[in-house]
């Protein structure tokens, strides 16, 4: 019998997503003036106020009050009526050393040897449904709010749209897993004042379904476009008048989106949040370095779906474990224990080895804090950073390597594809 699944989005406007926002600004800009900084930035962010927390040890100093203001401003929040404004906003910081307890159990004479800075379980998914293989309910929602932000900094076609917007789509999955049709589009999106609600909801659902819908399905495959049909259930804005959003209309949190980040419900969640954290945290990198190995291993032809999970020990080098589910989607007549063995050959785990392969001692974060850390297209970018206390320097970078289908071939001759 057929069944319907569902994952959410929500834009960069969003509470959560600002907070997001800012702690990997912060993050990128101790990582850019000292790429041995530890960061565990977390941000609050509430009406007319930004509260800055958490632990850092680098050999850098920063002007955070700024690069938090400057992040609200970009992401499209300057103006008094929206109650929270980056030109305006108090910022209070927190921040203090991180504790040398935890220090000492990451930190080795030899890099190589480096302990894990925590804990705990990551996962890694991939599937073939998509061709950035991510789940399809999720990667449309990213783009219905990607294209919803476009529209609204653009200004001339939708003029009304405010920073804050959430997105969810419900696809209808055959017995054999396969899409064959989107059933529902939810799109919630923060808006200026209207003089009348009636034909403010109106239009609101006219631009949605007649603008901003079709400009999504433009950006997708042929085969992902066939399954709009025109008994899609639309609910714009369902509760109605939505003036008041961001940060004055609920209170932000660092890491309170951590499945919007990853797959959307798909596969698995270890709990561990991302943002605002440096690459000694497994939390962040071993899910990157999962999410790679998942997304190689589909790529090349082990399976259809794939979830792998990894785990670790504080202050300890090798996981603790490598596990992997093939969904009974394998292609290569192997147990999923044997296709984790040969993972744990491919692919280094140990935190330093994920660092270094991954490229993640760089300030490449903030790219990551809105529409999900996987998925995305790999590129080489130069960014600046500017500092009243470290002057300007220029970084070329690469974002996304953890998306790179570098150990396809790799991964074939090893199973023998």
């Amino acid at each position: 019998m057929p069944y319907l699944f569902t994952s959410e989005s929500v834009s960069e406007g969003h509470p959560d997503k600002i907070a997001d926002q800012i702690s990997d600004a912060l993050l990128d800009n101790f990582l850019a003036f000292d790429s041995n900084s530890k960061v565990a930035c977390e941000t609050l962010v509430t009406t007319g106020q930004v509260v800055l927390a958490g632990e850092v040890k680098s050999g850098t100093y920063l002007d955070v009050q700024t690069i938090a203001r400057e992040v609200i401003n970009k992401i499209g929040y300057t103006k008094g009526e929206y109650q929270f404004s980056g030109d305006s906003c108090g910022v209070i910081s927190l921040i203090h050393e991180q504790s040398q307890d935890i220090n000492q159990g990451v930190d080795r004479t030899t890099k190589e040897e480096q302990g894990a800075g925590d804990q705990g379980m990551m996962f890694g998914y991939a599937t073939k449904e998509t061709e950035n293989y991510m789940p399809l309910a999720l990667d449309i929602s990213h783009k219905i709010l990607q294209v919803l932000a476009e529209l609204r900094r653009e200004g001339n076609t939708i003029t009304y749209l405010r920073p804050d917007a959430k997105a969810q789509v419900t696809i209808e999955y055959s017995d054999d897993n396969v899409p064959q049709r989107i059933d529902t589009i939810v799109v919630s999106t923060q808006h200026d004042d209207f003089d009348e609600d009636e034909a403010m909801l109106a239009k609101i659902k006219t631009d949605i379904i007649e603008t901003l819908i079709p400009r999504v399905k433009s950006q997708l495959p042929s085969t992902i476009q066939q399954l709009f049909d025109d008994d899609i259930t639309y609910h714009i804005n369902p509760t109605g008048k939505f003036v008041i959003g961001g940060p004055h209309g609920d209170a932000g949190l660092t890491g309170r989106k951590i499945v919007v980040d990853t797959y959307g419900g798909k596969g698995a969640h270890g709990g561990g949040a991302f943002s605002g954290k440096d690459p000694s945290k497994v939390d962040r990198s071993a899910a990157y370095a999962a999410r790679h190995a998942a997304k190689n291993l589909v790529a090349a032809g082990v399976a259809d779906e794939l979830l792998v999970q990894v785990s670790y020990a504080i202050g300890v080098v090798e996981p603790t474990s490598i596990f992997v589910d093939s969904y009974g989607t394998s292609k290569v007549g192997l147990s999923d224990g044997e296709i984790a063995k040969k993972v744990a050959t491919l692919f280094d785990m140990k935190p330093y080895a994920i660092e270094n392969r991954l490229k993640l001692r760089n300030p490449i974060y903030s790219e990551t804090a809105a529409y999900g850390h996987f998925g995305k297209v790999p590129k080489t970018v130069t960014k600046v950073f500017e500092s009243p206390y470290n002057g300007r320097i220029e970084k070329e970078v690469e974002l996304f390597t953890w998306e790179k289908l570098d150990k396809v071939e790799e991964v074939k001759t090893a199973f023998g594809l």
